[in-house]
């Protein structure tokens, strides 16, 4: 039974999401300048392609992992008000991952109702291992492995 939404002339409702397609994420910053020194500098991302945000000329990037565009930063004054975790990076070795950020300067999150050790890292529920970090506009990411 379709709903009344529909009746506005769409004979069809839209396709849903499919997980065999791309899907790019999208995180606002309120410096885009600041933001490209971290997820370069910092992460080692680079960027695939830059382009205009809003009223921003050189506004946002769009940055690649696993083969295709993955992670759209772009500057907003919405820029760092979800507090959840905005997207997630799966790697084989936690560890070297980690270690190689922290020399790089990023910093990982530790968090009172989970047990952390030296690192940051920490037991992820189901299984396998998790360590959080934030961009400077406290945007939170995750590095998880399975072992």
């Amino acid at each position: 039974m379709r709903s009344a939404c529909w009746s506005a002339g769409l004979r069809e409702p839209p396709r849903t999401p499919s997980a065999s397609r791309p899907s790019t994420w999208s995180v606002a910053v309120s410096d885009i300048q600041r933001a490209t020194a971290f997820y370069e500098g910092r992460l080692g991302l680079q960027a695939l392609q830059s382009g205009p945000s809003a009223k921003i000329a050189d506004g946002s990037r769009v940055y690649g992992s696993g083969g295709g565009p993955a992670l759209n930063v772009y500057q907003s004054v919405t820029a760092g008000k979800s507090p959840a975790t905005l997207a997630t990076w799966y790697v084989d070795d936690i560890d070297q991952v980690v270690d190689e950020l922290t020399a790089a300067g990023v910093e990982f999150a530790r968090y009172d109702e989970f047990d952390h050790d030296a690192k940051g890292i920490t037991v992820r529920a189901g299984g396998g291992r998790i360590a959080w970090f934030q961009d400077p506009d406290g945007n939170t990411f995750s590095i998880e492995a399975d072992a």
